[in-house]
């Protein structure tokens, strides 16, 4: 099946008229199984301290066997795979729209996505990708990064890629071996706490982090106002330091994505060289993970080792699992867009600012005060049910509504405020 058959010729300019090359559906096939997936990684973040995605130290009650498999096969297949396929997709739609629509439109879609991400952030979830993405695709622009050759732009973002991770795990990684004597020292967490009175500097910033996801845990017990002014109040610099933390991860994953779209892997060939690149990436991912998994678990989870593994080497060992991912996906693509499943998948892949900022109203409803206040209740077995349910709505309502819409509403909304005019909501069958 070759590139112009892979292009949806139903997009249209919102006129019902068909504009320009179409979309690249591989894109939206991939898009929407990354969409699903980041429901997952995100489900602890919605309904525990925000810590705790991180860090199972912070939670209230230890994990169970149960909750440790789950945490498992997330950290094994899930954490910031789909956060890094997002990205690679980002980057290559940067190249498709800039090359269609030109610099100064995509400078204004840019900083109105930047806005909705602020909105998202200070609203409903602050685990927000939105801004931080806008910020790193300025960045692609400013340095006309988005007309680098696929090789340059694979080498440039592997090596920053890696070089990220290194300088985001360094700070954590000196300060092992005060966490090591520390915990030599002290092994029982609350007698150490307690007996610490504020004089040992590892047990003091360990009783701060509880503390915080203790205030955390209150303020999404009350109502809305109380958890937008928290947001605002005391983690309003949170938006701006997750944007630089972006620069080391996403930024390099969407120069991946502009060298991978140039290379052709989105073209929709689906040939077995994809499939073969696709699955040595997956295993490779995991086989550099899981010794990571095991050495956390052996060790506890303490709090230096845990944050210095998530920003370092399980960065650099998620990125070959990326890689097979999108390869994998590009492949299977052509071959499961005949299924209804593969179809939802697209609708949903379509949707997916639709989808991923409704999910976060969702589980808003679900786990904060001002809804069912759930949060701080279930731990990440329980977790998988509002996941579930997520990933369901999304699978139910994105193809029935594109049967009937051009656009997403929020797809609709964004493409509105970009061009400074109203497009027609409705399909003109």
């Amino acid at each position: 099946m070759g590139q112009a058959a892979w292009r949806d010729p139903a997009e249209t300019n919102g006129e019902g008229a068909a504009r320009g090359p179409g979309r690249l559906v591989t894109l939206d096939f991939i898009r929407g199984i990354a969409v699903l997936g980041i429901l997952y990684a995100n489900i602890v973040g919605f309904a525990q301290p925000t810590v705790t995605s991180v860090w199972p130290g912070a939670l209230p009650e230890p994990m169970t066997l149960a909750d440790r498999i789950v945490w498992f096969v997330q950290f094994l297949l899930i954490d910031g795979k789909m956060r890094g396929l997002f990205a690679v997709l980002f980057g290559a739609g940067l190249v498709l729209f800039t090359e269609a629509k030109g610099n100064a439109l995509q400078w204004r879609r840019l900083a109105w996505l930047g806005l909705f991400g602020a909105a998202h952030y200070f609203l409903l979830f602050r685990g927000d990708i939105v801004f931080s993405y806008a910020l790193c695709g300025m960045v692609v622009l400013a340095i006309g990064a988005h007309r680098l050759p696929a090789a340059t732009a694979l080498a440039l973002g592997t090596a920053f890629y890696v070089l990220g991770a290194l300088f985001q795990a360094q700070p954590f990684f000196t300060a092992l071996p005060e966490e090591n004597a520390a915990l030599a020292a002290c092994a029982d967490v609350a007698r150490c706490i307690a007996g610490a009175g504020g004089q040992d500097p590892y047990w003091a910033n360990y009783a701060g982090m509880l503390s915080d996801a203790a205030h955390e845990t209150a303020v999404m017990h009350g109502g809305l106002w109380g958890i937008v002014s928290y947001n605002w109040m005391e983690q309003g610099t949170g938006l701006l330091t997750g944007g630089l933390m972006a620069l080391c991860e996403s930024f390099p994953s969407m120069l991946i994505g502009i060298g991978l779209y140039r290379a052709g892997v989105f073209n929709g060939a689906g040939n077995r060289r994809l499939l073969r690149w696709g699955l040595a990436g997956i295993a490779a991912g995991m086989l550099l993970t899981v010794p990571l998994a095991v050495w956390l678990i052996r060790a506890g989870d303490p709090f230096y080792l845990t944050f210095m593994i998530a920003l370092g080497p399980a960065q650099i060992a998620r990125l070959p699992m990326v890689l097979g991912l999108a390869a994998w996906l590009a492949w299977l693509a052509p071959r499961a867009a005949g299924t209804a499943l593969g179809q939802r998948l697209i609708a949903a892949g379509r949707m997916a600012f639709s989808n991923y900022l409704g999910t976060s109203l969702l589980m808003a409803v679900i786990f904060q005060g001002w809804g069912l206040g759930f949060f701080g209740e279930w731990g990440r077995t329980m977790l998988l049910l509002p996941m579930l349910l997520g990933c369901a709505v999304m699978l139910a309502w994105s193809r029935p509504w594109l049967a009937r819409f051009a656009y997403g509403p929020l797809e609709w909304l964004w493409r509105c405020l970009t061009y400074g005019r109203m497009f027609p909501l409705k399909r003109a069958d």
